[in-house]
């Protein structure tokens, strides 16, 4: 299996049902293609760097700090997760993430900054089905993990529970669908 690589805190949002909707645009070594979903099962795998409570909503700022406290020492990450992609849209007008906002963690000044990065390129919003790990999964970070890239091999199977129940994940489902069209 495949992992993308998130900001801890929005790997936490996932995990906690608080998000279900990831914006993506790519990083710099993938500034001319843009993102790309290229797996619809993935690991969600936490990085550290980049993320700051000034990008992130007010009811969410405050968890940074413990997610932050909560890296693993000596070169080691902890998977706690995985996704599946249930809906991918590409979105090129900033006003329509307006309508997801309950769903992710990014404050609008950060969506709105994500949007004018590599402009010629739209955001692709993916609404994923998030599972936690019964058992959480430590690796040793290796050299070619390393830097602005969004997918990594990780090579590793995993089971676990959704982190939203089917009654809600269907509303949620229902309400990005709609906000999309």
């Amino acid at each position: 299996m495949q992992a993308l690589k998130e900001w801890s805190v929005v790997c936490r949002a996932l995990e906690e049902g608080r998000q279900t909707v990831l914006l993506r645009k790519g990083g710099i070594l993938e500034f001319r293609e843009g993102f790309e979903v290229k797996h619809d099962r993935f690991m969600l795998f936490p990085t550290y760097e980049h993320q700051s409570k000034e990008h992130l909503q007010p009811d969410y700022a405050g968890r940074l700090d413990a997610v932050l406290k909560e890296q693993p020492a000596g070169g080691a990450n902890v998977l706690a997760s995985y996704a599946e992609a249930r809906l991918v849209r590409e979105i090129s007008d900033a006003s329509v993430l307006k309508k997801l906002k309950k769903y992710h963690v990014w404050n609008e000044s950060y969506v709105n900054a994500r949007m004018a990065y590599n402009p010629k390129k739209p955001m692709s919003v993916i609404l994923v089905r998030v599972y936690n790990l019964d058992k959480p999964i430590t690796v040793e970070n290796r050299p070619e993990w390393a830097g602005c890239k969004s997918w990594i091999p990780v090579d590793l199977q995993a089971a676990g529970r959704p982190a939203v129940d089917d009654v809600t994940f269907a509303k949620i489902s229902s309400d990005v669908m709609e906000a999309l069209k």
